[in-house]
Formats: C-alpha cells, sequence, structure tokens
C-alpha cells in the first residue's frame, strides 16, 4: 500500500487458477467433457460399464478412466445394477442435476438452431434415450396446470414400455406400465423415435399401421418440442441469409 493509501497496479498476469471466477473454477472440478454426461445417466438410475458404452458410445479405455476420475471426486460410487456390478450417482453428483438440466435446455431452445445442428443425424437415436430425455423437451408454457399420464409401449429393437407424468409443468418419465393412463401409445420403437423427433409424420405413420393412440385427445407433440421443427428453422434460416447475400452480390 503507497503513503497515499490506493493500492499500487499489478502488472503482472495471473495464472487463470489465482482467479476467483466461479464458473471456471466449477469447470476445473467437472470440466471435462464426459462427466456431466456420465452423471446424468447415472442420475437416471444405476448402470453397468457396458451400459453406460452403449448409452454414450466412450470408448471403452476413456469410459474407464472417467469412472475411475468420477469415483475418486466423489460424484459417482461402485453400486450393484441390476443383476450385476455397476456404477451409482452419489449426493454430491446429484447435486449436478440442475446444471444438466440447464445445460439441456439451453441446447433445444439455443444450440439447436444457433450451431445449425443436423437433426438428421439423430435417426439412429435409441428409443429409450429419447423417452428419457422427455423433460427437457417440455414446452413449460403448454404444461403450466396440465395433470395428463401417458403410457408409451415400443415394439421391436429397443422396444420397451414407460411411463411420462406431466404435472403443472413438470415432467417425469419412469420404466414400466402406468397404474393410470389417460392415453396410451403402442408403437413400432424406430417409427416412434421419428415421430418424437419430427422427423417422421405421426399421421402418417399411423395410417401405416405402425403406431396406434387409445384414450383421451391429448398428444405427446403438444406438450414437447420436436428438434426436427427447430432444425429446419434454423435450416430456412440459414438459406435465407444466403439468398439474401447473393441478392445483395
Amino acid at each position: 500500500m503507497s503513503s497515499s493509501g490506493i493500492a499500487p497496479k499489478s502488472t503482472a498476469v495471473p495464472q487463470p487458477g489465482q482467479i476467483f471466477d466461479p464458473v471456471a473454477r466449477a469447470l476445473d472440478a467437472i470440466g471435462d467433457r464426459w462427466t456431466l454426461v456420465l452423471v446424468r445417466q447415472l442420475i437416471v438410475g444405476p448402470k453397468g460399464f457396458n451400459e453406460l458404452r452403449q448409452r454414450t458410445g466412450i470408448a471403452p479405455r476413456v469410459l474407464s478412466t472417467r469412472l475411475r476420475q468420477l469415483e475418486a471426486d466423489g460424484l459417482v460410487a461402485s453400486a450393484r445394477a441390476p443383476g450385476r456390478s455397476g456404477y451409482a450417482v452419489t449426493d454430491r453428483g446429484r447435486s449436478l442435476e440442475p446444471i444438466l438440466s440447464s445445460l439441456a435446455r439451453w441446447w433445444i431452445h439455443h444450440g439447436i438452431e444457433d450451431f445449425a445442428v443436423d437433426v438428421g443425424r439423430f435417426n439412429e437415436t435409441s428409443p429409450q434415450s429419447i423417452v428419457e430425455s422427455l423433460p427437457f423437451l417440455l414446452r413449460e408454457d403448454r404444461a403450466r396446470g396440465v395433470d395428463v399420464v401417458f403410457e408409451i409401449r415400443l415394439e421391436g429393437e429397443g422396444g420397451g414400455v414407460w411411463t411420462v407424468s406431466i404435472h403443472d409443468g413438470r415432467c417425469v418419465v419412469s420404466r414400466g406400465f402406468a397404474e393410470r393412463a389417460d392415453v396410451r401409445y403402442t408403437a413400432d420403437a424406430r417409427a416412434w423415435c421419428g415421430v418424437a423427433l419430427g422427423l417422421l409424420d405421426a399421421r402418417e405413420v399411423m395410417r401405416s399401421g405402425r403406431m396406434s393412440k387409445d384414450g383421451g385427445p391429448q398428444a405427446l407433440d403438444h406438450y414437447f418440442n420436436q428438434v426436427s421443427a427447430i432444425g429446419r428453422s434454423s435450416s430456412r434460416r440459414r438459406h435465407s441469409d444466403s439468398s439474401d447475400q447473393e441478392a445483395g452480390s
């Protein structure tokens, strides 16, 4: 401190880790590419090594290294998955859930269009991953004050049964039959994926017999964003920008 009482200016540039920036320091802890992906998968429920591979596409050696690090950081713990050893999220790992939700919703609402994501590449996405992503796709404006339960029965490769509940702006997905379903969808798994992502027209799929709907008038696509619609909007915008540039050249 100088005699004038004013701290002298420092010309030295500090190391990044010396700067108190909560965003940067949080990324020091969880900024690895796979950390949040794996924690998100385990928040849904305990899983074995091979199931994590199938759900994420991570190479075996990388997955093994990341899981060891997540255990060391206290975000993941060894656990018994159904009938085998596996991994489960800890309370510390579950505390990241709001971050995961915000990231997912940001990508749905902004990332797809802003970064011109080609949504057609998701043709081979597993039905399970789409169903479990429905809470991130929820249109809160249409879900407020709503109380409806959907049962989704998917047949064929990747099929299964899920219950999707919407209650006053919140969506919860669980595996298994619904105790009380207001609406029930029965469909070929691959066709349902196309409809859920907006890559196939629901009416055409129903006419072809690959999907049927029973119960009330409520429809899934009314309450959830469809990524292909966002992608088409992005494509139209890019085409318009390109046309404007050509016209001005």
